[in-house]
């Protein structure tokens, strides 16, 4: 199979929260738009969610196109909407690792992950990893260095920093973490969104980007150096740019993907822009990874209310670029 027909694996996520709703509304959306298999408990799934269990990724193609192919995976507990059980702990995280295992050996093209909930796996199975993207890496063998991506069509963006207090970016922002996280991100446009000569905004650390080191000096004293050095080395970025007026139409016209100092600097627009189809892509890994951009959301969980767009989305560019044209 090639890339293009090979599935999407979706791992299931925490069994409590929204993550099998809005996997099950996602098939219903793309079908026959987007091969995909869901790998989990069936009896976690909403109850009219009509299934084929599937032994192997090699039958997905074969199945009934009216019916969401599954990989079963058994859990020890049934999953009550909105109360996480930390018995089913250790099946969620051998999900994940079920998943990769699938996607690195080539029998599926890319993974979607649902949401977790971390303190239900550190609870129930003593899981040792800061989050998802971490164990992701892990599981890859810990080659480089994974690079989170908030996507849309509205806009790209990437924080070079991401969950540490704003205290401490300052410390953390070095010239090798943003040179690495620039490379990053200019390789996966490339070759996973197939932009072949991507065009780079670098947003400043401080306000108006220092203001000629009015408002900060880390902008003078190594950001615009770096981007000038890199820029020679032939990767076409602009920047450092005033945080606040990069981001509107008429700037966003003018570049692939912003790489931000910060998470808020880089979440805020996006979420702004386009709340309920941004999509969180791992760059730096060496398959493609997508997941929809919200939580386990425990307080709407089984109610019918969950808004799938973020993961029809996730499937939606994990399909697309497993072929190379994200």
């Amino acid at each position: 199979m090639t890339a293009g027909t090979r599935p999407v694996v979706i791992s299931c996520g925490e069994p409590a929260g929204i993550g099998p709703e809005v996997a099950a509304t996602a098939w219903r959306a793309l079908r026959g738009e987007v091969p995909m298999v869901w790998v989990g408990d069936p009896a976690h799934l909403p109850p009219d969610t009509a299934v084929t269990i599937v032994n192997s990724l090699d039958a997905v193609s074969e199945t009934d196109g009216d019916r969401l192919a599954v990989l079963a995976h058994d859990f020890a507990a049934p999953a009550v909407p909105g109360q996480p059980d930390p018995r089913n702990a250790r099946s969620v995280i051998d999900v994940i690792a079920r998943c990769v295992a699938l996607v690195t050996c080539g029998d599926a093209a890319a993974l979607c992950t649902a949401p977790i909930h971390k303190k239900a796996l550190i609870d129930g199975a003593g899981f040792e990893y800061p989050g998802h993207t971490e164990y992701l890496q892990a599981l890859a063998g810990g080659a480089g260095r994974a690079v989170m991506m908030l996507a849309s069509d509205a806009l790209r963006v990437v924080p070079a920093t991401i969950h540490i207090p704003l205290s401490a970016v300052p410390e953390a922002l070095t010239p090798d973490l943003l040179r690495e996280t620039i490379e990053i991100t200019a390789r996966d446009l490339r070759e996973r969104f197939g932009i072949k000569a991507p065009r780079i905004a670098v947003a400043g650390l401080n306000p108006h980007a220092g203001e000629g080191g009015a408002m900060g000096h880390e902008e003078l004293d190594w950001i615009a150096p770096l981007i000038a050095k890199m820029t020679e080395e032939g990767i076409d970025l602009r920047g450092p740019l005033p945080a606040d007026t990069m981001f509107h139409a008429q700037a966003r016209a003018g570049y692939d993907a912003a790489v931000a100092m910060y998470h808020d600097q880089a979440l805020i627009p996006i979420k702004t822009l386009d709340f309920d189809r941004g999509v969180n892509v791992t760059l730096g890994l060496p398959f493609v990874r997508t997941s929809p951009d919200h939580g386990t959301a425990f307080d709407i969980a089984g109610q019918g209310r969950a808004n799938a767009m973020s993961m029809i989305e996730a499937l939606r560019l994990a399909h697309r670029m497993a072929v190379g044209r994200g």
